[in-house]
């Protein structure tokens, strides 16, 4: 079976979005040396999400967004959907559900940078969020990953969420 050019580049774009986010769990987890100074990981009780809330967020959403610095339930919801996001997106399931909530963190994000200093509008995490509307409307878990093995499933076909 040959592989169309479009569902090549759907399932490239989606594997590459999954190793974004999977990569940012892992730095911050293990506190890499790459976004996350080395030993400064979850791992060894620095907060994941403390820096970029309490001083990288700016503009005019900053100070309710800097409240919750350091808050462990932001840290265990933020830590969680990048590897459920990175992990669905690598493997192709359940992209629908990690796209829907990979499209409300990079929001959120782009909301805590508004307006950003780059450019007052568009950013990374808006064209990231485009991608993964894309994601939904071409069902790009088909392609290259298990999405259509994950499809036939009987639980999948009564709740397509779950694709």
């Amino acid at each position: 079976m040959k592989i169309k050019k479009e569902d090549l580049i759907w399932g490239l774009l989606r594997l590459s979005l999954g190793w974004i986010f999977f990569w940012a769990f892992l730095d911050k987890l293990f506190g890499l040396g790459f976004s996350t100074k080395l030993g400064k990981g979850w791992l060894e009780g620095v907060s994941p999400t403390y820096g970029f809330l309490k001083f990288g967020a700016k503009g005019i959403f900053s100070a309710p967004i800097q409240s919750l610095a350091g808050n462990p339930l932001v840290d265990w919801l933020f830590m969680l959907g990048l590897f459920f996001i990175g992990i669905s997106l690598i493997l192709g399931i359940f992209v629908k559900l990690s796209s829907y909530a990979g499209i409300i963190i990079l929001f959120l994000m782009w909301l805590s940078l508004f307006p950003s200093t780059n450019n007052p509008f568009l950013d990374k995490h808006l064209v990231y969020l485009i991608l993964m509307c894309g994601f939904i409307v071409f069902n790009a878990g088909n392609y290259i990953g298990l999405g259509k093995w994950w499809s036939r499933n009987s639980l999948v076909s009564k709740y397509p969420i779950l694709k």
